[in-house]
């Protein structure tokens, strides 16, 4: 079988061209116990290296949402809603679900960061309710995604997540007006068909951030842009590591770099091995970012703080980039243009390989569609024998 991209082995002939790995097997610990008159001493062989394989994917919400904040009254609102919808329903996430888990089946990971994992459910007549209420689920971008998994043959389930914004507004249709409710949020995926012995998550853990960014609405209010992280605590091997996964503000510097300094305070506050997914929206080293959005120092922040960049130890000259393609993700050629998507470790990590996904144009769906606005990146990450 063709081994992942990750091992440096030939790639397949599949359309997605990854590379697929073989799980490493661990040589099993030997106690030897020595008896002593009223007590007894035990010797533990060392610990082997162990592998890690990770993912990080922002997986696109469908559509660009500034038509909906430019909206003035109720009517450019509802006519803004609308043709945002029609651009979700175009985007069609049922089809790049299938090339997602393309990516994913072929990367093998033990641990994937989702990013914007929608939910987009909508009810009929709407009720114009300032509590969201919808429940007829239209796009389920976790379940989705999971299914497709499934029938791939990969098995993996949300070990974390965070519910980051949950807003509902009307929308016009033929028949009349229909409330259309978007969740927003971030999820930990984990593999569930290892034995325990080999590989388990536990310690879940999620939450919101203090710093974030509201926008006044002449409409619906102020508007809250709600950010948050997940982490679990994964063994492999015998060996324990954090995996900590994110997605900061993208329209305030100051409340990103705000963000990214409660992420140190928190849950990277560990000593643990430790490994940050994300969309973090600062680009690398400043190339392509946009002025007064991902032109922040959160990411050399991170860095400052002991984390290093698996991408930069492994691909140095290639600069990476993973964002943005065009809101309706048909354009050609590729439009990534700034690198805002990481894999970041420290305490006792090194790095392997990184690869990105769904950055080629032979990665687009069989209609033509990017799988997402943003190309994925996967890695993997040694902890030495100790």
């Amino acid at each position: 079988m063709p081994e992942n991209a990750l091992t440096g082995a030939p790639p397949s002939a599949g359309r997605i061209r990854r590379r697929r790995t073989r799980a490493a097997f661990f040589t099993a610990l030997c106690t030897f116990l020595l008896v002593l008159p009223g007590s007894f001493t035990a010797a533990t062989a060392h610990e082997p290296p162990v592998q890690l394989r990770v993912m990080t994917q922002n997986m696109y919400l469908g559509a660009d949402l500034r038509p909906v904040l430019a909206a003035t009254d109720t009517a450019s609102l509802i006519a803004a809603v609308t043709r945002v919808y029609a651009q979700v329903q175009a985007t069609n996430f049922p089809e790049r679900a299938e090339a997602m888990a393309d990516e994913i089946a072929d990367a093998d990971p033990h641990v994937v960061g989702l990013q914007e994992v929608k939910l987009w459910r909508s009810q009929t007549p709407a009720d114009f309710s300032s509590t969201p209420n919808a429940t007829v689920v239209e796009y389920d971008f976790l379940r989705t995604l999971l299914d497709e998994l499934a029938e791939r043959g990969r098995h993996y389930a949300a070990v974390a997540t965070i519910t980051n914004s949950d807003r509902e507004v009307p929308r016009s249709t033929p028949t009349g007006l229909q409330d259309i409710r978007l969740t927003d949020q971030d999820v930990i995926l984990a593999r569930t068909d290892l034995p325990t012995r080999r590989f388990s998550v536990a310690n879940p853990r999620q939450g919101a951030f203090a710093a974030r960014l509201t926008i006044p609405h002449p409409v619906l209010g102020s508007i809250p842009f709600t950010q948050g992280w997940t982490s679990v605590d994964a063994t492999l091997g015998g060996r324990t590591m954090r995996v900590v996964n994110t997605h900061l503000e993208a329209l305030s510097p100051a409340v990103q770099v705000r963000q990214g300094a409660e992420l140190l305070a928190g849950p990277l506050d560990t000593g643990l091995p430790t490994v940050l997914l994300g969309d973090l929206n600062s680009a690398a080293g400043g190339v392509g970012a946009v002025p007064g959005m991902s032109d922040t120092p959160t990411y050399a922040n991170f860095l400052a703080a002991g984390f290093r960049d698996v991408w930069t130890e492994t691909r140095r000259r290639d600069p990476g980039f993973t964002c943005c393609q065009a809101p309706d993700l048909r354009n050609l050629p590729s439009a990534l243009s700034q690198r805002v998507d990481y894999v970041l470790f420290r305490n006792g990590f090194e790095a392997v390989r990184a690869e990105r996904v769904g950055e080629e144009p032979g990665d687009r769906t069989p209609s033509g569609l990017w799988p997402s606005d943003h190309a994925g990146v996967v890695a993997a990450l040694r902890l030495p024998r100790r």
